[in-house]
């Protein structure tokens, strides 16, 4: 009785001991991470996007974060010749909605892609209102830090 303990306890301790040796070998891990976010609603603004989106598990709180234009420039216009930190791509035709995803790389802000639709009539797009001033809101951003 007691050499079927001991040797079902040892296969037990090997058994456990394999996922971690597994997750050592893994060497090949990306340093990118990324958050995909449904866009409540874009606005085109002078000095970039101001972006509403859902937050929370159910997605029934809105959140609003502010893209720099700067982030969308070639890297032609750009003075340092690195790639832009920001990427506009145009939904096809469908059902598809909006949504924003954000890259990290070892834990920092690497880059954006915006995924918005091509017709500006889709309810997606808003407009700001005249005289509405939000230039303070794009000064001096280099981080992009959602709220969940």
């Amino acid at each position: 009785m007691k050499k079927v303990f001991w040797v079902s306890a040892l296969c037990m301790a090997v058994l456990g001991a394999i996922p971690s040796i597994a997750q050592e070998e893994n060497s090949n891990a990306s340093p990118y991470y990324y958050v995909n976010v449904p866009i409540e609603r874009i606005y085109p603004y002078k000095k970039g996007y101001v972006v509403d989106y859902r937050t929370g598990s159910t997605g029934t709180m809105a959140a609003r974060t502010y893209l720099p234009l700067e982030w969308f420039q070639d890297r032609a216009r750009n003075e340092t010749g690195a790639p832009p930190k920001g990427e506009v791509i145009y939904l096809g035709p469908g059902s598809s909605y909006p949504y924003l995803t954000v890259y990290y790389k070892d834990g920092e802000f690497s880059h954006v892609r915006l995924y918005l639709r091509r017709e500006r009539s889709h309810i997606s797009w808003g407009s700001i209102r005249m005289g509405e001033d939000l230039d303070s809101h794009f000064e001096d951003v280099s981080d992009l830090k959602l709220v969940f």
